[in-house]
């Protein structure tokens, strides 16, 4: 078993929620329903930007009931960052009066590109992985960052092709970005398990290039698979594999806000929370490891993040 990395130093813009699951309409009911947060089972919600980028109604109504009770964080798929479009200033300054709104505790888009000349591909399409990209998505996310007042977190996605002209791995694009805007990485287990079939890498390399202080928030979902294709379509449990790697995951970068997507064939939320209920039971596990390891070595531990639900920030 590798050795447990200490972690007591964790950026401010990470701050700890627990582990959430994604607010989705089919859910709104149950969730209104209960007036006792800690009897949802989860710590926190994810909404998607754009779906509350909104004049008024419901969608707005139902997120500010939840954020009364809950921290929420936000998660775009419009930012368009690695597009050689520009900026659309009026997606920025819809997105900074929404956060201004709900003080989501983290703000989150991808690492690719969506569309191009205005024209919306409704897919996440991988960048080329080169110095010129490196610096042009950089110098976005700082204006970016700049234009909301706080930092990002960039995914990492599921590809299903590579460029000719790549001229490092993905996970040294990713990290050297992060470093070079100051940003946050949300990594995304799933896609790290789905890319490294379909690409032929060792997502335990993967790993080991992320810098583990820039870790703000992780992902898990299902996956499909297609001949000899892994699809990241969010239609199914989080496999077993995919489990460990997450476990994997947490060894070097201690405990992290975690989130259970499920965005097609959509359960009843109580399997969500079963999936939920699992995230928590691998993070206590790693913390209780990491701070053992500790006491052995004759370290002071450090406290172990609250894992109750209902947490506030």
């Amino acid at each position: 078993m590798p050795a447990l990395a200490s972690h007591s130093l964790r950026s401010a813009g990470a701050p700890f929620l627990g582990v959430g699951v994604g607010l989705r309409p089919k859910h709104y009911p149950r969730i209104l329903e209960e007036k006792e947060p800690a009897a949802l089972g989860v710590d926190f919600f994810e909404a998607l930007s754009e779906n509350y980028m909104v004049p008024g109604g419901r969608p707005l109504r139902v997120l500010a009931d939840v954020r009364a009770r809950f921290p929420i964080v936000l998660h775009g798929v419009s930012l368009n960052i690695g597009s050689a479009d520009p900026l659309r200033q009026s997606y920025l300054d819809e997105l900074r009066l929404l956060a201004q709104r709900f003080e989501p505790s983290l703000i989150s888009d991808h690492l690719c590109w969506t569309g191009v000349d205005g024209r919306n591909l409704h897919d996440l399409v991988p960048l080329p992985y080169t110095e010129a990209a490196l610096r042009y998505v950089a110098e976005r996310v700082e204006r970016v960052q700049d234009h909301l007042g706080r930092r990002l977190a960039l995914e990492n996605v599921s590809s299903y092709f590579a460029y000719a002209e790549d001229a490092m791995p993905e996970w040294e694009f990713l990290a050297r970005i992060s470093e070079r805007a100051d940003c946050g990485i949300l990594l995304d287990v799933n896609n790290i398990f789905v890319s490294a079939h379909n690409h032929g890498f060792d997502p335990l390399d993967y790993l080991a290039g992320i810098p583990p202080e820039r870790v703000f928030q992780i992902h898990l979902a299902g996956h499909s698979q297609k001949g000899e294709l892994l699809i990241d379509t969010h239609d199914h449990p989080v496999r077993d594999e995919v489990w460990s790697l997450y476990e994997a995951a947490l060894r070097r970068t201690g405990p992290i806000s975690t989130l259970v997507e499920w965005d097609d064939q959509i359960p009843e939320f109580s399997e969500l929370v079963a999936e939920a209920t699992r995230a928590r039971v691998i993070l206590a596990r790693v913390e209780g490891e990491e701070q053992r390891e500790q006491s052995a070595r004759g370290a002071r531990p450090a406290p172990a993040p609250a894992l109750a639900p209902h947490q506030r920030t």
